[in-house]
């Protein structure tokens, strides 16, 4: 590699490294605890494995009418379910296309049509760690910060890889030169150290990026996939109906068998349209599970109108969104990311310190 080419691949390591390295901190910091965020969350709770009859359960309109009843004047927006209980969450807000900062949510027991005993409505400390980890606590804006700080991390390792590549090849992958100065054999270290996590740090690095990008894919995905499956794109939004929730989950099903559902979008959310339910369904497979079959359904008589299959990119965001905190193989992948995260600490940690040790004279030389 040419000298000038060299001096120029330098300065881009530099600059994105310096760039990003504050943030890639927080970033770091704030995702080690949420790499565990369900253990956490769990801590202080009694576990258990809970029984019920299917036949017993309420209806899914009784249970959206139960936390309806709990915020007067709301509509429904989300209805999730979950895996280990038979609860049902509902996200309501004061119009179907309520932005996030005005909706809330409700657990209830299908069991009794009421809240879950012994929760407290709210999140707890791991909210305002996602909340830092996604957006700094700036909002949208915080958001696509944090992906662009997500690239200048990418552009840092593919520039360190450049760098290091003539090192390697001279001097073999992974030496480390003992008999030199302190600041020598921390640069060695640091290259060493960060080609071995390279493939995980730009694993983390773009799907990190991708996933503050998830409000314009998205709206994206709702314009092109959905688009020809809405009637009015203009009109008023639908209102929700009791007795839709369940027929739209039946047919759904109906439409495509062998598939359990994992949340219903109601007409007016970002994941359906003004006059359709989306019922997302999913596979049994750790996969399959990821990637989620949208069917929409007529929010005034209940019938399918099409079954939605997802793009590429909505899958990409989809898969993503765990593969990011490692949610994929349990404790044991858990433990992997968690490693991973805190050397990426220690490389970040002795990038900077590389920086700040740089003899005077080279920055001297470099500023002019």
């Amino acid at each position: 590699m040419k000298p000038a080419t060299l001096r120029a691949w330098s300065k881009v390591h530099t600059w994105s490294s310096l760039i990003c390295t504050l943030f890639m901190l927080i970033l770091a910091l704030t995702g080690l605890p949420l790499v565990f965020h369900d253990e956490i969350d769990g801590i202080g709770k009694p576990e258990r494995i809970e029984r019920w009859n299917d036949a017993e359960l309420v209806s899914l309109d009784r249970a959206i009418a139960a936390a309806l009843a709990l915020e007067p004047g709301a509509v429904p927006i989300y209805l999730s379910f979950d895996e280990d209980r038979p609860v049902v969450n509902l996200t309501s807000g004061p119009v179907g296309d309520a932005p996030e900062t005005a909706m809330r949510f409700h657990p209830i027991d299908r069991r009794t049509a009421a809240p879950p005993q012994g929760e407290a409505p709210g999140g707890g400390v791991m909210d305002v760690v996602l909340d830092l980890h996604k957006d700094l606590l700036l909002g949208t804006v915080g958001e696509y910060f944090v992906g662009a700080i997500g690239l200048c991390f990418v552009l840092a390792l593919v520039s360190g890889v450049v760098l290091y590549a003539p090192f390697a090849r001279k001097a073999g992958f992974a030496s480390v030169r003992k008999a030199k100065t302190a600041r020598t054999r921390w640069l060695d270290w640091h290259n060493l150290i960060g080609g071995v996590t390279l493939a995980w740090a730009l694993v983390v690095g773009l799907t990190g990026t991708i996933n503050t990008l998830a409000e314009p894919i998205t709206a994206w995905w709702r314009a092109d996939a959905l688009a020809h499956l809405a009637r009015d794109h203009s009109g008023p939004i639908a209102s929700y109906r009791p007795g839709i929730a369940d027929a739209a989950l039946r047919n759904a099903q109906a439409a495509v068998p062998g598939m359990r559902v994992q949340f219903i979008a109601f007409p007016g959310a970002a994941f359906s349209s003004r006059d359709h339910l989306a019922v997302y369904l999913q596979g049994a497979t750790p996969l399959t599970a990821k990637l989620l079959t949208p069917v929409m359904v007529d929010a005034r008589t209940g019938k399918v109108d099409g079954v939605a299959p997802m793009p590429w990119y909505m899958k990409a965001l989809l898969l993503a969104q765990p593969l990011h905190f490692g949610d994929y193989g349990g404790m044991a992948m858990k433990l992997l990311w968690a490693v991973l995260d805190l050397v990426s600490i220690v490389v970040l940690g002795s990038g900077l310190y590389l920086w700040l040790r740089k003899p005077r004279t080279a920055r001297r030389g470099r500023a002019a």
